[in-house]
């Protein structure tokens, strides 16, 4: 739970070069809710772990919080115990004083907002501790009006349903962002990137290039990476102009571009774009557009309670039978028939 006992308190000077090592621990509190990712949750955490080990130095401490005393059970069956709960948590006290809230959630997370965890995550930011969410973790934290415009990210399998749902905050496909107070990760692997981000902040770039050497890690990857690569590329090889012919086709899905465009904006002429689509993708550009619309059109259809043709509008279609044919092409079933396969959990309310 608790960095390791009888940690020499030696400092070296060439090792920690943190704008100031803090007179005491920094006191991180991992909440974890049902369904949460094991892999996201220890991702995050044994890089605090590392430092301490690399410092020799008890230069972080965390704990385990649950919504109440019993184990929280994982994604993967597996279940933890928990240290403390929110009921006994208060943000303000000077006793064991909370530096930093971690928040990792998984699915369902539409309906995890209860109102006494809603009253923590308030109390908590209102008292000024910096908060994380982890994973899916990002909708808790929208849903309590709390990121407000602030940037933020969330695991791309929600960014579809993410941006249509909500507003205000502005998502991005990012392996992490910090806005202000609040930091959000998509989760996952990503978390180690945004604790090592974390553990610089607070020790310094030398221990947090020694916890990636550490774990066996060639180094941090920045938040601005992207989550996902270019849909339907074998990355290997692949031309800059193609993946930036794709990208400008994911940013562009509601109102489609003309191939012309497309080709203007990646820096090519549009037999040069359909050469490349034949060579590397093995489709001519407009299919992989259509494409790229419709998959994430069933993201939509999966991840809301949107109506079908508020999804085909949102996905560039005019005609809905157009749009159930397209579907149908790709996926070989109608999106009536994909909706049916909704988990019961994605409730009417969303969108």
């Amino acid at each position: 739970m608790n960095a390791p006992a009888n940690i020499s308190a030696i400092r070296s000077s060439t090792a920690l070069d943190a704008p100031a090592i803090a007179d005491r621990p920094i006191e991180l509190l991992a909440l974890v809710l049902p369904g949460f990712s094991h892999l996201a949750l220890h991702a995050f955490l044994e890089p605090f772990r590392i430092a301490n080990t690399v410092s020799r130095l008890p230069l972080f401490r965390w704990r385990i919080a649950g919504l109440d005393a019993r184990s929280v059970v994982g994604a993967n069956g597996l279940s933890i115990a928990v240290d403390t709960t929110i009921g006994k948590q208060d943000a303000g006290s000077q006793k064991r004083k909370l530096d930093h809230l971690a928040v990792v959630s998984g699915d369902p997370v539409e309906h995890q907002l209860t109102p006494q965890l809603n009253a923590f995550l308030r109390i908590t930011a209102r008292h000024g501790v910096p908060v994380t969410a982890i994973g899916t973790a990002t909708w808790l934290l929208a849903q309590t009006g709390l990121l407000g415009a602030a940037r933020c990210t969330i695991h791309w399998s929600r960014l579809p349903a993410f941006s249509e749902v909500f507003t205000q905050p502005r998502i991005r496909d990012s392996l992490f962002i910090k806005d202000g107070q609040f930091s959000t990760c998509a989760g996952e692997l990503a978390a180690f990137d945004l604790a090592v981000d974390l553990i610089a902040g607070h020790a310094g770039a030398f221990i947090a290039q020694e916890v990636c050497r550490h774990a066996i890690v060639e180094g941090q990857r920045s938040g601005s990476h992207r989550q996902t690569g270019p849909s339907g590329l074998a990355f290997a090889g692949v031309s800059d102009k193609l993946r930036t012919a794709i990208r400008i086709m994911e940013e562009n899905i509601e109102c489609p571009l003309a191939m012309s465009e497309i080709a203007q904006r990646a820096g090519v002429s549009r037999r040069q774009l359909e050469r490349l689509f034949s060579e590397q993708v093995g489709l001519p550009p407009l299919r992989q557009y259509l494409r790229i619309r419709v998959d994430h059109a069933r993201r939509l259809v999966e991840g809301t309670r949107l109506p079908i043709i508020d999804v085909a509008m949102a996905c560039g279609f005019i005609s809905p039978s157009h749009f159930a044919k397209c579907f149908r092409d790709f996926n070989s079933m109608s999106p009536q028939q994909c909706r049916s396969m909704v988990p019961a959990w994605v409730g009417p309310g969303l969108g």
